[in-house]
């Protein structure tokens, strides 16, 4: 760590024995004299009083500002409200006395307002000087996420928190946010560069990073976006053939399909895929750059990223596996818009494939290779503590699949975190808008002027996903014979004689089936998500119902 941020990425103020104090990430206090919030912005920059913040993650990039954050009894203490009021846009009023005193002092506070992430900043020496708060009374801890993880004593959420900004990035807001920001920090998209002309360092785009504002291809724009909703005025008229719809398969077997030695099985067994999501993003390829749009008869060229027009209805599939081209796992009843890795996997399988239109990026780059690195790194450091690590062997990583969620309940708090850090971030190359009384339809919204709004880049990491898992079940069928009774995102479901999922992966030689699932802590490897008797499977699949969904619920009955 360097020694200007010798006291760690943040601090945790909380009231002990009626002061105001800072929990350090290592596990040391320290009194906060602040009794104002201007007091304690300055504090936490002054490197003379307490040393907080953190190195940047890339040369090109940043130093990570301080964060603080407020526990209910700090939030009093700076005169602030437990519960906010406007519990719709979740913001402390401008007029709020602790407000005007801050910005009277000089501090000033991003457009987003003070709410349960807010910023603050002076611009010092031509700089502009920041830090990042958070206050847990307010939400700033997302329950679905973290738990209550907001309620843990000061102590325990330092570390918990400091451990996460050692591992992925110091926090800058939900999950989602943090995942981008992550991805920016790793591929920082300027980098200073001596100009002879101007005979200064000047700011420069870095190759094959999200450097420019690039408009989405038509059929990648979600239906609200300008570019769609110029051409199709009235929200949900345009044709479902004219969207890319790569999402994760969501497929139920007919009842009629199931064969009679599945139903003469005893059991179900799920098998979950890591996070699947991240697992789609190593060595993806992605466009940086604008889409170039080829009108008639392209060639398809794999390496190119982007969305293709073709009509993939004639491939013929097992229907007793879903359709890998679509997330229902129906088979296309005629041509749509399918993203790269969808047509490269039809070619795989040996179809012919005649793209009609193309919107394509020629510049591209695995530009989320570093952001998996990480997070699968502290995916895998954070498993590992609790007893999964990745040299177990079957039986050994099944026992520890199914205890580690007993272990120490801040580092599966944290294994969650990252997990939802990955999927989170995913999600946000797409966000769309809040729509209500704020957003016009086929009026731009916010998130369109960040550069990570790509939502073609979400397109493929989808596709790639849905795509893999695919395959490891063709295998699976073309060599075992095994086909799925249900699929549900990265969940999916079989047959089995026992309550044990080993024999579902393992050929009649007693082998490992090449290209099938494999156990594991890895990305992209599964884990055991649970069994059920095959009647109550047969019951629920009879009425249609998604048992890989259901088999997820805790009131089920899970063996491992």
């Amino acid at each position: 760590m360097p020694p200007e941020y010798a006291d760690g990425p943040l601090a945790v103020l909380g009231i002990t024995d009626g002061a105001l104090t800072a929990h350090l990430a290592d596990g040391r206090t320290v009194p906060c004299p602040a009794k104002t919030l201007q007091a304690l912005a300055a504090w936490a920059l002054d490197k003379r009083k307490i040393r907080l913040g953190a190195a940047k993650v890339h040369d090109n990039g940043f130093d990570q500002d301080p964060l603080i954050i407020l526990t209910e009894g700090a939030v009093a203490h700076f005169g602030l409200p437990t519960n906010l009021a406007d519990q719709e846009d979740l913001r402390l009023p401008a007029d709020h006395k602790a407000l005007k005193s801050l910005t009277k002092a000089g501090w000033e506070l991003t457009k987003a307002g003070f709410g349960p992430w807010p910023r603050i900043f002076k611009r010092l020496d031509g700089k502009r000087h920041c830090i990042q708060l958070f206050l847990t009374p307010w939400g700033a801890l997302e329950s679905r996420v973290w738990g209550p993880a907001g309620e843990l004593p000061a102590g325990d959420l330092a570390r918990m928190l400091g451990t996460y900004a050692r591992l992925v990035i110091t926090p800058r807001g939900t999950v989602a946010v943090t995942g981008e920001e992550l991805m920016t920090s790793l591929r920082p998209p300027t980098k200073a560069e001596w100009s002879q002309d101007e005979g200064k360092y000047v700011s420069a785009k870095v190759p094959h990073t999200l450097h420019t504002l690039v408009d989405p291809a038509p059929p990648e724009a979600p239906d609200e976006h300008p570019v769609v909703a110029a051409d199709y005025p009235e929200e949900g008229s345009r044709p479902a053939s004219e969207a890319l719809d790569e999402e994760a398969c969501i497929w139920v077997r007919p009842a009629d399909l199931i064969t009679d030695a599945e139903r003469a099985c005893t059991h179900v067994a799920a098998l979950d895929v890591q996070v699947a999501f991240l697992a789609a993003c190593r060595r993806l390829h992605v466009g940086t750059g604008p889409a170039i749009h080829y009108p008639r008869n392209p060639d398809f060229d794999p390496d190119l990223p982007g969305s293709w027009y073709l009509d993939l209805s004639h491939v013929e599939t097992d229907p007793r596996l879903p359709s890998p081209f679509t997330s229902s796992g129906e088979r296309p009843d005629g041509p749509g818009w399918y993203a790269t890795p969808t047509v490269a996997y039809a070619v795989e399988l040996g179809a012919d494939v005649r793209p009609l239109e193309a919107w394509v990026r020629e510049t591209h780059s695995p530009y989320l290779q570093p952001w998996y690195d990480t997070l699968r790194d502290a995916y895998l450091t954070v498993m590992a503590e609790l007893g999964v690590t990745q040299d177990l062997d079957d039986e050994d990583f099944l026992a520890a699949m199914a205890v580690y969620k007993d272990g120490d309940p801040l580092l599966v708090t944290l294994a969650n975190a990252i997990k939802a850090t990955a999927k989170s971030g995913i999600g946000k190359l797409r966000q769309r808008p809040n729509m209500g009384v704020d957003h016009v339809f086929g009026d731009p919204w916010p998130a369109l002027k960040r550069l990570t709004w790509r939502p073609d880049i979400r397109a493929m990491i989808l596709s790639k996903a849905r795509t893999n898992m695919h395959r490891k079940m063709h295998n699976l069928a073309t060599m075992a014979g095994r086909y799925p009774l249900a699929v549900n995102n990265d969940c999916v479901v079989y047959a089995i004689d026992g309550l044990s999922p080993l024999p579902l992966l393992l050929g009649p030689d007693g082998e490992p089936i090449r290209g099938g699932f494999r156990l594991g802590v890895n990305p992209g490897s599964v884990k055991h998500q649970g069994s059920q008797t095959i009647g109550w499977a047969l019951d629920l699949l009879a009425d249609g119902v998604n048992i890989a969904n259901e088999i997820k619920d805790a009131s089920l009955v899970r063996v491992a």
